[in-house]
């Protein structure tokens, strides 16, 4: 099944299918009628939200009701969507994680509403970094009903209201004076849900938002702009239209001209469309086994490194960690989410065999942060910790770096880009009717 998924990937993101190899070839015929139907269906889904066949609710409630689905919601709250049109790899789960605690800094108290795909490896990872934040995370298929549940449980404050702002301004220019200190004054934060982020939610539709931002990877936009799963694309490029905000990610890995190139084909579709571009920012490296350890960047300079990834893209991944002045980098990249197998753990000591011989030194090995959040799969890379050997990471030192090598580590990168951007991401359009907000 992974090399099944890995040459749906490859055929995604070809540019030439000449030089695809006779089994990419082979699978090009039902992956068109595929993507044909799963146009239609888009197309049909997008249709009945759009000529609103289905009520629309002012307030998420529980319902029963089996055409619930496809009806319209309104949250008490504003709602900010983080979405992408190709899977994986465009820095949304970082950015929703940024949003979340800087609107907790700012003291709002979010809601994070997300599917918890895949055995909801993306939401754990969300609530260890918002440790001590009052933010919230909930896990759920139907996010209308999850957050319906969330805010019976713990009240909400409607921050579109004036009343609700430090010192309970009436002022349409009330953020002025915050954009002295680059921040928005709330009242101290409270257990109180004050707005929802939508995890994943550009094809979410089911509930209305007051600000959709649409994430873009810099290293490769579209793809072979075909839909699934003959292409990377969830929606056509025209769904750019939607979004009140693109982020271009990966913008420092790529080039000026290329940046303004994705720019100018964004606003093809959006003229209004603000643009913001944001890179991944390595803080530091912590073991698999010891989730609290702090190992310097450092650590890794003039080392051999075996790059091992579970995400949506992993070129960034590595020119990330090539930039932190490896001696030689090496990679096994494998499907978003995916559950790693005692052969593929097998694979990888074989990996660190070949390259310890080649290079006369023990290998370091740097695995994405999903790969070690499964318990079960703790287990797998406990194994592989006991193959490469090392010392705890308190024991390492620039002098004895190469002697004392660490034995698994995980990388830890958060989103980089400027908070000023994103004052107004709760007062957007503020003072303008709900309804204005009721489109697609």
């Amino acid at each position: 099944m992974e090399k099944l998924r890995r040459a749906v990937s490859e055929i995604a993101y070809s540019r030439d299918r000449s030089k695809l190899s006779s089994l990419h070839r082979s699978l090009l015929p039902l992956l068109s009628l595929a993507s044909s139907v799963y146009g239609l269906a888009l197309s049909l889904r997008h249709h009945l939200y759009r000529s609103r066949l289905f009520s629309k609710r002012r307030n998420a409630v529980c319902s029963n009701d089996s055409l619930a689905v496809l009806r319209l919601w309104r949250l008490p709250v504003p709602v900010i969507s983080v979405g992408n049109l190709t899977w994986g790899g465009n820095g949304k789960t970082p950015m929703v994680e940024f949003i979340a605690a800087l609107l907790a800094d700012s003291g709002i108290s979010p809601l994070i509403l997300t599917r918890g795909y895949a055995g909801g490896d993306e939401a754990r990872m969300l609530q260890r970094h918002l440790l001590g934040k009052p933010a919230k995370v909930g896990v759920g298929a139907n996010r209308a009903v999850t957050a319906a549940a969330f805010i019976e449980k713990y009240g909400y404050r409607d921050l579109r209201n004036r009343g609700c702002l430090k010192g309970g301004s009436t002022d349409h220019k009330m953020g002025e004076k915050a954009e002295s200190n680059d921040q928005i004054c709330f009242d101290h934060c409270s257990e109180e849900i004050g707005a929802a982020i939508l995890d994943d939610g550009m094809q979410h539709w089911q509930l209305l938002r007051d600000l959709d931002i649409v994430m873009v990877n810099g290293l490769c936009p579209w793809g072979n702009h075909q839909l699934l799963p003959l292409g990377p694309l969830r929606e056509p490029l025209t769904a750019l239209g939607r979004a009140n905000i693109a982020v271009i990610h990966n913008a420092d890995l790529v080039s000026e001209q290329t940046l303004a190139s994705i720019e100018s084909a964004i606003r093809e579709f959006n003229k209004s469309i603000k643009v913001l571009f944001t890179k991944m920012a390595p803080s530091y490296f912590f073991e698999v086994v010891n989730m609290n350890s702090i190992i310097p960047l450092e650590a890794v300079s003039n080392n051999v490194v075996l790059c091992v990834s579970a995400i949506g893209s992993a070129d960034a991944f590595v020119k990330s960690v090539e930039k932190l002045g490896a001696i030689h980098v090496e990679r096994l990249d494998f499907s978003d989410h995916h559950l790693f197998q005692t052969m593929e753990i097998d694979m990888i000591k074989k990996q660190l065999e070949d390259l310890e011989s080649k290079f006369s030194s023990r290998p370091t090995v740097i695995v994405t942060e999903k790969v070690a959040v499964y318990s079960s799969q703790r287990m797998q890379w406990n194994l592989l910790q006991e193959f490469v050997g090392g010392t705890t990471a308190s024991k390492i030192d620039r002098c004895t770096l190469h002697l004392k090598l660490v034995p698994c580590i995980i990388w830890q990168a958060y989103m980089s880009t400027n908070p000023a951007a994103f004052r107004f991401l709760v007062v957007w359009r503020s003072n303008a009717a709900a309804s204005s907000h009721d489109r697609f």
